[in-house]
């Protein structure tokens, strides 16, 4: 891939970022897969003010694709790369403080960081998250959660920015959600903060409850392959007939079931791992396969939790894509 981006663009983004701005990046090296071509540009805000800049330069350049994105730990990259803007939300931005009953997060704050601080400050809530890698921001975005729970039942405000950098505060009370979902998914605005509203409890009790988690997702989940998680979204009515997707797929004769290096995890069937250089067409075929066999079984669609980005900037859940295909 060549560089193609705007001459007047790239001006810009040296001039105010310098060391926060690079072309040309492999996305294998970003993603939790391990796998994705190049991006033509990845810009890596060091502070809430650049991110402001990074939005508010780039909105200038519509006909650029561009995307904010985390660790990566939920979404699929073709092969073919991004052709567009990637601006990535980490340690720059992952400011953490804790007030009385609050934690204060910036978007770029790693997960289990916020949870071993909500830990060390004794406060209770969201020790379903300890394990979860990735930043919170994105946890928001997503409703994430473990035990069939979701972050956003201990949000007490959301910082968010329009796409070309405006600022405002949603309250708890604004924000309506449900298993996974929030009212952030599909809305022109970039989660920049949260603060999260707890409650007390002895250190000991939320130390043994987080040992227990962690214990559990050692033991169910492949931790030594690339992987982006939970493929597939748990269904509640699907899990009250069937039990949760692992179990589904895994019931339907699919667990290790191999597509080039990609593969359906034998410890989990929920998990797609790359064995070594798997290509994103390897993991939509086994995410295709695995949504259309446990329909055909069960009646039962399971949506993705994986976010697909095609090279022209489109982001959708994987099985819109392979649906689209009739893959």
């Amino acid at each position: 891939m060549e560089l193609h981006l705007p001459f007047e663009l790239q001006q810009q983004l040296n001039a105010k970022f310098k060391d926060e701005v690079e072309y040309l990046v492999p996305l294998n090296k970003l993603s939790y897969w391990k796998i994705g071509g190049l991006a033509q540009c990845v810009i890596t805000p060091n502070s809430l003010d650049s991110l402001q800049e990074a939005l508010a330069i780039t909105s200038e350049f519509n006909e650029i694709p561009r995307i904010v994105i985390g660790d990566c730990s939920n979404l699929l990259f073709d092969d073919e790369g991004f052709n567009g803007v990637l601006i990535k939300i980490g340690d720059g931005l992952s400011k953490i403080s804790v007030s009385g009953n609050s934690i204060y997060c910036e978007a770029g704050a790693w997960v289990p960081e916020v949870a071993y601080r909500s830990y060390r400050n004794g406060l209770s809530g969201i020790e379903h998250v300890c394990g979860i890698p990735g930043r919170i921001g994105g946890l928001v975005y997503m409703n994430g959660g473990s035990q069939r729970r979701g972050i956003l039942e201990n949000v007490d405000n959301v910082v968010v920015m329009s796409l070309s950098g405006e600022t405002q505060t949603i309250f708890s009370n604004e924000i309506v959600h449900s298993y996974r979902e929030s009212p952030f998914q599909g809305e022109p605005v970039i989660i920049a903060a949260v603060t999260l509203k707890l409650e007390t409890k002895s250190r000991a009790i939320v130390r043994n409850d987080m040992r227990k988690i962690l214990s559990s997702r050692r033991k169910k989940f492949p931790r030594k392959l690339p992987n982006c998680g939970s493929v597939f979204l748990s269904n509640p009515a699907m899990y009250d007939v069937i039990g949760p997707p692992g179990f589904a797929i895994e019931k339907a004769g699919l667990k290790g079931v191999r597509k080039g290096n990609a593969q359906l995890s034998p410890l989990h069937a929920n998990f797609i791992v790359n064995l070594g250089g798997a290509s994103s067409s390897d993991v939509l075929y086994l995410i295709a396969l695995a949504r259309n066999t446990v329909k055909e079984l069960t009646g039962f669609s399971m949506d993705c939790e994986v976010r697909y980005i095609r090279p022209d900037g489109e982001m959708m859940q994987a099985h819109t894509y392979t649906d689209s295909l009739n893959v």
